[in-house]
């Protein structure tokens, strides 16, 4: 009887692959990586090796494709002995790279520290500086700027006098130091000069120092006031230190984030040569200006890689 019963039930497939659950988890998470993977190999990898191959040819437009002819190393050679304007812009945006972005490290920090406290109307503060972030292109940038040569519009004046720098110059003369050494004019003016250009660059160096700065954990500034430590004493023995990684990253980030701009001259000119269909020496151009940028953000690194503090456990 138990024999016939147990006949009558039907029969279930046991599966062929029986998986984990966690390895399921892990399953899906490559399918998505995957997709990602797909997209970086096609539209960024194979393009770098093909702009690094082109870096080395001359190549121009041709029926069909490409005409690639084998060069050597003589688009780099045009581009720092015979380009007439390469080698000049390069050396200015170095220049220009180095104050702002010191400028930006310490106005981000000094804000963040400040948005860190207590007091009304705090959100909207922090909305305020992150707003440039969002809307941070550079149409928006040229016209609040009052650069409008590229918008279709010749009037300026209705959209930059609020962003007007020429104050600062009417200030020191008011103040009466105009003039008095010019040195001392041209570093305030040179500092003060891109002001708007400076917090507009700020906000993502804002927010990471403001997570820097929340992760901080209460009972230090609880000891330090115990301790009788003043609030200059605390900014330097606490939170510079808590900060201090933030501020390596911060100071990468403000690197290639400049070297990137939308205002950079460099850029602007190896665009200008890709368009005249120079496409070899476009491609030395851009790969000689990545290798200046990377050489210099690994002596950076070497360099304040000393002063960090990493929190050990």
């Amino acid at each position: 009887m138990e024999n016939e019963v147990k006949a009558k039930q039907p029969k279930v497939k046991k599966p062929l692959l029986k998986m984990p659950y966690e390895r399921r988890k892990s399953m899906y998470g490559y399918g998505f990586l995957a997709l990602w993977m797909i997209g970086t190999l096609k539209w960024f990898l194979i393009p770098l090796i093909k702009s690094f191959f082109y870096s080395f040819n001359n190549v121009q437009p041709d029926t069909g494709g490409m005409r690639v002819e084998w060069a050597g190393i003589d688009n780099y050679k045009f581009a720092f002995m015979s380009d007439p304007d390469f080698r000049t812009l390069l050396v200015e945006v170095l220049k220009d790279v180095i104050p702002d972005t010191a400028l930006i490290l310490i106005f981000s920090l000094f804000i963040a520290v400040i948005l860190n406290q207590q007091f009304k109307g705090r959100t909207f503060a922090r909305a305020v500086f992150f707003l440039p972030v969002i809307i941070a292109t550079g149409p928006v940038y040229s016209i609040i700027n009052g650069d409008l040569s590229t918008t279709g519009s010749s009037d300026a004046s209705q959209f930059s006098t609020m962003f007007e720098t020429d104050l600062v110059a009417e200030l020191m003369n008011f103040l009466g130091i105009y003039g008095l050494s010019d040195s001392l004019t041209e570093t305030i003016q040179t500092v003060t000069t891109d002001v708007f250009g400076i917090v507009w660059s700020s906000g993502i160096q804002i927010l990471i120092f403001l997570a820097a700065l929340q992760n901080i954990p209460p009972s230090s500034r609880e000891a330090a006031q115990i301790e009788g430590a003043t609030a200059w004493e605390y900014f330097w023995k606490i939170i510079l230190p808590y900060v201090s990684p933030m501020i390596l990253a911060n100071l990468i980030y403000t690197i290639i984030d400049a070297f990137n701009s939308p205002t950079n001259q460099v850029m602007a000119r190896i665009l200008s040569v890709q368009s005249d269909w120079q496409y070899g020496t476009a491609a030395a151009m851009a790969w000689s200006y990545f290798a200046i940028i990377m050489a210099g953000l690994g002596i950076i690194v070497l360099i304040m890689n000393r002063f960090i503090y990493y929190e050990v456990d």
